[in-house]
């Protein structure tokens, strides 16, 4: 069904969930105080759109009330405290889990209630009590499963009681939900990891958790990686200031992760009440699960646990109006981390993983000698380093490797001075071969008229060119008993830019093939600022990394010397192509919201860290141009271009991202239509 405008900038359209961890400040044993703190951080929370708010462990009447859970005055206050929330969530949106405790069955249960709208959908009991250290939670409570009834009556209502509930939204059908409490995620096998294979795509823990230290380390990699392996968001509440430090000390920790990412996280030991937010892709996780079939095995091992979980059903007022600045961060550049510190880490991996792979194929193979074109602009660039740190790691001279630059018609005079500087300083066997008589004679004898000297530039004049560099490689391949490395990149097969066949298309073994163009760029940056070659070359390497990205082979007409063609002209500029790569290949989203993360990301917004804050302020893309850009990949990824795939040289897969071989990532039919892509693309509105 297509969007409306309003539609398309509303978060749920595009199966958001914007949820929210709630750390009320609170007084022990005073749940009407503790209520009203509930009661307004639900407010705030839902006045900002967010669909749940989880609270924390027994927040109604504090954690650390110890034996005075023992007293009828209390239980029956929290009942009060409890009956204030239910009456006050009739005016508000969101669905509200708060932390009671309930006398059921003549016991004393730690419980999570879920309600919204004037209901309550069911109550959840704690199912491991921790009765070590400090904690001796059994003293006064019992665990889940020794509760007899699975229906309760709370509030003149009568609702499902017990740890194997999941709570679906109706109207956000991903959206599907599990509650466990505190220690519960901290045994070997949570009740969540059963959930999420029920299909639970968010996971709840309402705790109280005191702090020691070392514990929100803990804490971190706890809900990061029950995030990860449930393929799942996890919210995380403990409480804050107000709780007995009688022994112990609390402070306030609150965490949202979605597969291992944190999203949203508070300050510790604030003194007031606060909230964190995040915007939660449901449909991410429900891809991932679909995608990684062994999701659907543990499924089937654990059915007996899967069946026996009950659903409740129930729908929320989500909000309708367009919500356009996302609870989350979009980066710009999926496939290159802002942070400085993780960026230098991710290309030192990348740039080890491609060394590693050709080092190992020509050990293999027993070759000791590599063929290489060096045009002097990113791609042969980065393929040139790569080459040389993997025969210092064989142990052989880098003169092994048989450099050479291949002028042509439209070569510039500062890429050819590139290309000379970079071998020299590489210090492998450098030679240069003019193509331009053998592309002549080629043209003569298929009839190109431009060998009789007309100046015309159309793909077969491209292709000449591209063919006889190609050819020339081949043959210094077979001349020297070496392989040909290629240098094309992942952006440029994902858009067909790239000469099929004889062409830069081929080659033995191509070490660039999964690595997109915006992270070539970097890695190159990289190994420049690193000195991984010695400071007097890093300017060299810098001065690529600036130069404009042209395939060099139509003649410029400029005096300045200026290419003629320019390859962002023609496919649209490779960090926003890298952008619809990345959502297109890895999680298989539709046209529409790739545009709508893209205009998360790409609008008038301030990000620092590509390779300088000045450049990312400067390049903002409305919203028409995305649609325009997004339309040139769809055509050139869905339809003109997966012949070239089907066929493409050895070469390592180096990111989660994806790569196009149709050896691993990607097998899909070389005559498909892209006409599903196009149309669904109408969805999103030119402005």
């Amino acid at each position: 069904m297509p969007h409306a405008p309003q539609s398309f900038f509303n978060l749920y359209s595009h199966d958001f969930a914007r949820l929210s961890v709630a750390v009320p400040r609170c007084r022990v044993a005073d749940p009407a105080y503790n209520a009203a703190e509930t009661v307004k951080l639900a407010r705030q929370a839902a006045a900002k759109g967010a669909a749940l708010v989880a609270f924390t462990e027994l927040g109604i009447s504090a954690y650390t009330c110890d034996d005075l859970f023992h007293q009828r005055a209390l239980l029956e206050g929290c009942l009060a405290g409890l009956q204030t929330v239910l009456e006050a969530s009739r005016s508000i949106s969101a669905a509200l889990i708060v932390g009671v405790p309930l006398r059921v069955d003549h016991q004393l249960f730690n419980c999570a209630v879920v309600l919204s709208g004037g209901r309550i959908h069911g109550v959840v009991p704690k199912s491991y009590l921790p009765n070590y250290g400090e904690f001796y939670e059994a003293r006064q409570f019992s665990a889940g499963d020794e509760a007899i009834s699975t229906e309760i009556s709370l509030l003149g209502q009568t609702v499902p009681f017990g740890s194997a509930l999941l709570f679906e939204v109706e109207n956000l059908p991903l959206f599907k939900f599990h509650v466990e409490i505190c220690e519960d995620v901290w045994v070997p096998i949570p009740p969540s990891s059963f959930a999420a294979l029920a299909g639970a795509t968010v996971l709840v823990n309402l705790s109280a958790s005191n702090v020691v230290v070392g514990k929100a380390d803990y804490r971190h990699q706890l809900v990061s990686q029950q995030s990860a392996r449930c393929l799942s968001a996890y919210l995380y509440s403990s409480a804050g200031r107000g709780e007995s430090t009688t022994d112990l000390a609390w402070d306030g920790q609150a965490l949202i992760c979605e597969n291992g990412e944190l999203l949203s996280e508070a300050e510790r030991f604030q003194d007031e009440s606060h909230l964190i937010y995040a915007d939660v892709d449901l449909e991410r996780l429900s891809r991932e699960r679909m995608r990684q079939t062994t999701f659907g095995q543990s499924m089937r091992r654990h059915r007996q646990e899967v069946a026996a979980f009950r659903t409740v059903r129930f729908a929320l007022d989500l909000p309708a109006q367009p919500v356009l600045a996302l609870e989350r961060n979009v980066a710009r550049f999926p496939y290159v981390p802002a942070n400085p510190a993780l960026r230098d880490k991710r290309c030192n991996e990348v740039y080890n993983i491609q060394v590693q792979a050709l080092v190992q194929r020509l050990s293999s193979s027993n070759i000791k000698k590599v063929v290489i074109g060096i045009s002097g602009g990113l791609d042969s660039t980065h393929a040139l380093l790569v080459c040389a740190k993997a025969m210092d790691r064989l142990n052989l001279p880098r003169t092994n490797i048989v450099g050479v630059t291949m002028p042509g018609f439209a070569t510039s005079a500062r890429t050819l001075l590139q290309a000379r500087q970079l071998m020299e300083f590489v210090g492998c066997s450098a030679s240069e071969i003019d193509i331009r008589p053998s592309c002549i004679q080629m043209m003569k004898d298929i009839g190109h008229p431009f060998s009789d000297g007309e100046p015309q530039y159309d793909i077969t004049f491209e292709n000449v060119q591209a063919g006889e560099r190609t050819s020339h490689l081949f043959r210094l391949a077979n001349f020297h008993n070496g392989i040909v490395i290629g240098t094309g990149d992942l952006s440029e097969l994902a858009l067909g830019w790239c000469t099929y066949g004889v062409g830069d298309h081929m080659s033995h073994y191509n070490v660039n093939a999964s690595v997109p163009k915006t992270l070539i760029s970097h890695l190159v940056r990289w190994v420049a600022e690193s000195r991984q070659f010695g400071e007097q070359d890093s300017a060299v390497l810098l001065a690529v990394v600036d130069t404009e990205i042209s395939p060099e082979l139509v003649p410029g007409k400029a005096d300045d010397g200026a290419p003629a063609q320019i390859t962002e002209s023609v496919i649209g500029p490779y960090e926003l192509q890298d952008f619809n790569l990345y959502y297109t290949l890895r999680f298989g989203f539709s046209p529409s919201k790739v545009a709508f993360l893209a205009h998360a990301a790409w609008r008038d917004r301030s990000i620092g860290g590509w390779p300088n804050e000045a450049h990312v302020v400067r390049n903002q893309y409305a919203l028409k141009d995305i649609k325009h850009n997004l339309g040139i990949f769809l055509r050139r990824f869905f339809q003109t271009s997966q012949f070239k795939r089907t066929c493409v040289p050895n070469g390592p897969k180096v990111g989660s991202g994806g790569s196009l071989s149709p050896r691993g990532d990607w097998r899909a039919p070389s005559d498909s239509e892209s006409v599903v892509w196009m149309e669904e693309l109408k969805n999103v509105p030119d402005a």
